[in-house]
């Protein structure tokens, strides 16, 4: 076999292996809305049931500057599937950049940043 052929072969070896390991984060964050005096964050899990915690760092936008507002959680237990968790939280009309978090023993599993307005 030659080099090149032997590279070629090699490399799609490789993607083979990584792409077989792309779809292991079994927790992903989907839409974050406000409603009732909480934020209701969509939760996937592909995977056995598991507790996690979901953290919300809530910063204030306003005049092109954001202002740290306040952190909640709520303790879940996520099912496989689709799951919705409400964050309870009094926001008052404005606009909002969320860091979402997703805990497991203090480990983060999934993290992302969403804007809302209320």
């Amino acid at each position: 076999m030659s080099f090149a052929a032997y590279s070629f072969l090699t490399g799609v070896m490789l993607l083979a292996l990584f792409s077989s390991f792309a779809g292991c984060l079994s927790i992903a964050v989907g839409d974050t809305s406000y409603s009732d005096n909480s934020i209701m964050v969509n939760v996937s899990h592909a995977g056995a049931p598991a507790d996690v915690s979901v953290q919300v760092t809530v910063y204030r936008v306003a005049n092109l500057n954001q202002e740290k507002y306040t952190i909640v959680s709520a303790p879940v237990t996520l099912v496989n599937g689709e799951n919705i968790v409400t964050v309870p939280i009094r926001l008052e009309p404005g606009s909002y950049k969320l860091y979402v978090y997703v805990l497991s023993d203090g480990d983060r599993k999934t993290a992302v940043i969403r804007d809302i307005v209320v």
